[in-house]
């Protein structure tokens, strides 16, 4: 290589032996860190120096402990069926299950989350099986953490109310008849239920009082022509009375219908002929 003048001309050996066309690359400070980066990595290190990746569970929007409490359930049930639980703070209907051909829809306390392995087990008898002992078992545990259901807040919920049928007005009926037995003092809300009815359904539920929210629900089925108003007083009327008279617990079991409440359902004026029409009509109303 040619250099010119001799200001051009190396100083040193170092510098005689760089090329100046030539890239340069930084070295570490030190001899130790050169070594270090030099060194052979197993490869567990290299697993601990990346970042590890987050997996979130897709939820919809669903608390962890429901889902666990789920899937400790549905590990007892049959094969092939299904399981839908959900968390509540309601404080009457601490268990609520309704079974369909393919799986179970099972409304429950939220004190149950976290529920030891007897418990959950007595649970899924209870479900797939309305189990006796398995009843007495949860009845047990309701009872149990009696002060922490009661005191459980509750979530509000966003109700649309449907008094008005096709053929019969519940909010009239409902009216008339607080006026007539309870001298209007009864207080509660009415509409009409949604028109479903499943498959394979064992029993179907006329009308429902919810103590909670106190709003009676009639079955969608009965506002026909073909059903006569008496018959929507008398369903109307015993759904009133289960705002007037508390659930009573005999032992693990809780009783709906007292003495009491059954002595006053007779006091209809109709009872007797909607007695007997529901007996003559009620399978090809529901066409069972």
């Amino acid at each position: 290589m040619l250099y010119r003048g001799a200001d051009a001309m190396p100083t040193d050996v170092e510098s005689a032996c760089v090329d100046p066309r030539q890239l340069s690359f930084r070295f570490a400070d030190s001899d130790d860190e050169a070594v270090a980066s030099a060194a052979p990595m197993s490869r567990r290190a290299a697993r601990a120096k990346i970042p590890g990746r987050v997996v979130r569970l897709p939820t919809g929007g669903r608390s962890l402990e429901e889902i666990r409490l789920e899937q400790a359930v549905a590990a007892y049930l049959p094969p092939g069926k299904g399981l839908r639980l959900t968390l509540t703070n309601n404080h009457y209907n601490i268990v609520a299950v309704r079974r369909e051909p393919a799986a179970y829809a099972v409304r429950i306390h939220q004190v149950f989350a976290g529920a030891e392995p007897r418990l959950v087990r007595a649970l899924a008898r209870y479900v797939v099986h309305n189990d006796r002992r398995a009843s007495g078992v949860l009845g047990d545990f309701i009872e149990r953490h009696e002060h922490i259901i009661s005191r459980a807040p509750r979530r509000p919920r966003q109700l649309k109310l449907r008094p008005v049928g096709r053929f019969h007005d519940l909010k009239d009926i409902f009216d008339r008849l607080n006026r007539r037995y309870f001298d209007g003092t009864l207080q509660a809300q009415i509409t009409w239920g949604p028109a479903v009815l499943r498959a394979q359904q064992r029993s179907i539920k006329m009308g429902s009082f919810s103590v909670e929210d106190r709003i009676i629900r009639v079955h969608s089925a009965l506002d026909r022509a073909e059903v006569p108003p008496f018959f929507v007083e008398w369903i109307v009327f015993h759904e009133m009375l289960h705002g007037r008279y508390e659930i009573r617990r005999n032992g693990s079991r809780r009783c709906f219908h007292p003495p009491e409440f059954l002595a006053r359902e007779r006091e209809f004026a109709d009872w007797e002929r909607a007695s007997a029409w529901e007996k003559e009509n009620v399978d090809r109303l529901f066409g069972r």
